[in-house]
C-alpha cells in the first residue's frame, strides 16, 4: 500500500485526530467527512477500533504500510520494555520527526521535505533519508546554505514549546535527543494496545 496522498482535514475527520497536531481540522467539522458523517451512529467491531488506532498511527508519521509494519517487527525484537512503546519510540527516533519536534518544521510532511531537499545535517553530514534513525546525542542541524529559508524561519518562530526529550540551540539552528522519551510524553490520543493487537492476528 502506498503512502497516502490524498485530501489531510479530510482524514483527520474521519480518524477523529487531528494528524496535523495543530486541531485545526476538528475544530469546525469534529465528525466524520460525507453526506452523513455527522449523523453516522454505527458501532466498530472490536477489529474496526484496532485498525482505526493502527491507522491513526501510520497517518500521523506519514508512512506506508510496509515500513509501518516493519518498524512494528523491529519494535518486537527488542528485549526490554512493551512493544508498543518501543514501537512508538522508534517512530520518534525518525530523522524526520524529529526535525518537526525540534520545531525546524510546521508539520512532519514539511519536515519530510526538508530532509529529502538535503536542507539537514546529522553530525554535520548531510542525510536525505527521511526514516533515518537518530540516536541519542547525534546533532541534527540545518545545512548553512539554508539557514535562511523562510519555511524554516517561520517554523522557529511559530514554535510553542518542544518535548523534553529533545535540546535546541536557537543560533546555532542545531539540536539533538538528549534520551528516549517515555511513554507519557508521546502522543496522548493513540492507544497502543490496540495496534499491537491488530498485528498480532497475521
Amino acid at each position: 500500500m502506498s503512502r497516502y496522498t490524498g485530501p489531510k482535514w479530510r482524514q483527520s475527520r474521519r480518524l477523529g485526530i487531528s494528524l496535523s497536531g495543530t486541531g485545526k481540522e476538528l475544530a469546525r467539522r469534529p465528525y466524520a467527512p460525507g453526506d452523513h458523517g455527522q449523523n453516522n451512529r454505527r458501532k466498530l467491531s472490536e477489529y474496526g477500533v484496532q485498525l482505526r488506532e493502527k491507522q491513526k498511527l501510520r497517518f500521523m508519521y506519514g508512512l506506508n504500510e510496509r515500513q509501518f509494519a516493519n518498524l512494528f517487527d523491529r519494535a518486537g525484537k527488542i528485549k526490554e520494555g512493551k512493544q508498543g512503546v518501543n514501537f512508538m519510540i522508534l517512530l520518534e527516533r525518525r530523522l524526520d520527526n524529529l526535525v518537526f519536534r525540534l520545531g525546524l518544521a510546521t508539520t512532519r510532511p514539511q519536515a519530510r521535505q526538508l530532509v529529502n531537499h538535503g536542507h539537514i545535517l546529522v553530525d554535520g553530514k548531510r542525510v536525505d533519508i527521511p526514516s533515518y534513525e537518530v540516536k541519542v546525542g547525534q546533532v541534527v542541524s540545518v545545512r548553512e546554505k539554508s539557514k535562511n529559508l523562510t519555511i524554516i524561519q517561520g517554523a522557529i518562530e511559530s514554535v510553542v514549546g518542544r518535548p523534553a526529550f529533545v535540546s535546541f540551540d536557537a543560533d546555532k539552528l542545531e539540536g539533538s535527543l538528549t534520551r528516549l522519551p517515555q511513554r507519557e510524553e508521546l502522543e496522548p490520543d493513540i492507544d497502543e494496545t490496540l495496534v499491537v493487537e491488530y498485528y498480532n492476528q497475521f
